[in-house]
């Protein structure tokens, strides 16, 4: 079993959506679009995948440390049309699972009802290890 982050990157990609900001969506496409992403949660969690779901506010800052003797840098970020909206964290039998939700989870309804075809990030996650072993490998 594998652990991946499938990350949600609403108008982002290799190729922007040609999608609205979810804000100027009709509210029963958005109530259809969450209830879409509710019943992908409950079916993970019948398979026994579901790990977290968690959707991201737009508001964003950045920070930057720029050494010991200055305060943290910080700003609302250069302007991106890519916004991170969100992600699920499953634990699933291989690669290829991981690719078969997120292609589900892409096919959630967007304006009109149609699917969205949104750009999913599968990040597998690293395999969790104790601070000796990385100490060992320096």
């Amino acid at each position: 079993m594998g652990k991946y982050l499938l990350i949600m990157h609403y108008r982002g990609g290799p190729e922007a959506l040609p999608v609205p900001p979810m804000d100027q969506w009709d509210p029963d496409e958005v109530k259809t679009h969450f209830t879409f992403l509710y019943h992908v949660q409950e079916l993970l969690k019948e398979r026994g995948e579901y790990v977290d779901v968690q959707a991201l506010l737009p508001a964003r800052t950045w920070v930057r440390h720029d050494g010991p003797d200055t305060a943290p840098v910080t700003t609302e970020g250069p302007e991106t049309t890519e916004l991170v909206a969100g992600w699920y964290m499953v634990d699933v039998e291989s690669h290829e699972r991981a690719l078969e939700i997120a292609a589900y989870i892409s096919s959630a309804p967007g304006p009109g009802g149609e699917p969205l075809c949104e750009w999913i990030d599968v990040r597998e996650v690293m395999p969790s290890r104790t601070s000796s072993d990385c100490l060992d490998e320096l």
